[in-house]
């Protein structure tokens, strides 16, 4: 299956095609610096273009089968709270998945997969206080923009899947996390490598189609 992977540079980008590869599926590594990307594979290649572009996005995705979005900032939390993000527009994830999503209707590619956060949609009235307080006090911003995000999955037509991990850690050999179709969380994490493990499988198979589904440890 050809794969283009979209925000391929962050945590969760990397370890996606790292899980892609070894499952043996052509990837495209969509990314504004592929130099962030350590990985290299005859399967792999890496696409350097801008998210927000739309030009760009609709090259990529041309010939593709199936798209994953990983898309995020992943600058200091606090300081896009206190002075913007310096290096991402801060509706990158809205409107970068609306760009995917106008291309793939485009060219006829039907799986779209995309990682938003546990904590937004079906899964909003889920989290625990303290987590509360950190979405509203810390990641208002950027919550605000992953619900624009899902709205436009939702609503985008395609064979769509959302993925709404809890805390990250970059815990490794962790098998694949607990997918939970009614938002349940056993803990509060879950490793980008589990994630990346979930995101390959909703690509691969129609066992989540329309669905979201929440990704803890």
């Amino acid at each position: 299956m050809k794969v283009l992977v979209v925000g391929a540079t962050g945590g969760s980008g990397r370890a996606t095609v790292e899980e892609l590869l070894s499952a043996g599926h052509e990837v495209t590594a969509f990314a504004r610096r592929p130099d962030a990307l350590p990985v290299t594979s005859e399967l792999l290649k890496v696409f350097q273009g801008d998210v927000m572009k739309p030009g760009d996005v609709e090259r990529a995705v041309r010939g593709q089968d199936a798209v994953i979005v990983t898309l995020g900032i992943t600058e200091n939390a606090l300081l896009v709270r206190m002075r913007g993000s310096a290096r991402t527009p801060l509706d990158v994830r809205s409107a970068g998945t609306r760009n995917v999503i106008a291309a793939m209707r485009k060219h006829g590619v039907r799986k779209l997969v995309v990682q938003t956060t546990y904590g937004v949609g079906e899964t909003r009235g889920r989290l625990p206080l303290t987590w509360k307080l950190i979405f509203s006090l810390l990641l208002k911003p950027q919550i605000a923009d992953t619900e624009l995000q899902e709205r436009a999955v939702r609503e985008s037509g395609l064979d769509w899947v959302l993925a709404q991990p809890v805390s990250l850690t970059d815990g490794v050999n962790e098998g694949s996390p607990f997918a939970s179709l009614e938002g349940d969380a056993r803990v509060m994490k879950v490793s980008r490598q589990s994630v990346g493990r979930f995101l390959v499988e909703a690509a691969e198979s129609a066992k989540y189609i329309g669905r979201s589904v929440a990704l803890s440890a």
